[in-house]
């Protein structure tokens, strides 16, 4: 009963490291993609809007996320791995924060936003799950 119990833990173990690889590559494809939408985000609004202060801070949270992902598939350790996620999932909510009050004060249409908005909460929602995981399997 001992060895199937270890056995069914190992399997475990190895699902999860599964899932959460699976999770890390469509979750830094899917930061990317953002990250250039918001850098077009940005020409625009600096460009067309003149709106410089704003849109500076979500360039560098919305692109932020992406690289701390990427920085993270490179950890040195699980720990590290955990830091990287969790940072970008603080520049994740950074991010919105910045979107909403673009929306709030009319640079963005609501249309714009809503798009935007659905981005970033499934990039919240990725790496909150992620962070969850790799919380969990460190203890």
């Amino acid at each position: 009963m001992y060895k199937t119990e270890k056995k069914v833990q190992s399997v475990e173990r190895k699902v999860q490291s599964e899932v959460v690889k699976m999770s890390e590559s469509i979750t830094e494809s899917k930061s990317f993609q953002f990250a250039v939408r918001i850098v077009n985000l940005y020409k625009y609004l600096s460009k067309d809007k003149s709106e410089y202060i704003i849109s500076k801070q979500l360039l560098k949270s919305g692109t932020s996320i992406g690289a701390n992902i990427a920085e993270g598939e490179r950890a040195q350790s699980k720990a590290d791995f955990h830091a990287k996620m969790s940072i970008a999932l603080k520049e994740a909510n950074e991010t919105y924060y910045w979107l909403r009050l673009l929306y709030t004060t009319q640079y963005l249409t609501e249309k714009e936003f809503l798009s935007l908005e659905n981005d970033v909460n499934e990039l919240i929602s990725l790496l909150v799950s992620i962070c969850k995981s790799t919380q969990n399997s460190q203890k």
